[in-house]
């Protein structure tokens, strides 16, 4: 089992930046390959933000390229969400991910994520 608590969620402005911190913790974490998250916004479906694999490779959702940067530190099996020139649009709850080489899915409860105007 995997184990992800989310932190760093909160309100802030329009342009703003926030910083999303994910631990990652439990006995199967040594199969765990891409982290990352994802979000869901009132009345919408869950969509990808940003993952990254464990060698480094990362992918974006189209919304949120140029703004927002992933990282990883392997070593603290933690993932983070640098968020920047946030936008009302982006308010939502974030969900950090992580997923296996055996194709099991694990999630984070969420943290939420508010852009005021």
């Amino acid at each position: 089992q995997v184990q992800l608590a989310e932190s760093g969620g909160g309100l802030v402005q329009a342009g703003g930046s926030l910083r999303l911190s994910c631990a990652a913790s439990g006995s199967s974490m040594f199969s765990i390959d891409v982290m990352g998250w994802y979000r869901q916004a009132p009345g919408k479906e869950r969509e990808l933000v940003a993952t990254m694999r464990s060698r480094g490779s990362a992918n974006y959702g189209d919304s949120v390229k140029g703004r927002f940067t992933i990282s990883r530190d392997n070593a603290k099996r933690t993932v983070y969400l640098q968020m920047d020139g946030l936008k009302p649009e982006d308010t939502a709850v974030y969900y950090c991910s992580a997923g296996s080489v055996f194709g099991m899915e694990y999630w984070g409860e969420g943290t939420l994520v508010t852009v005021s105007s």
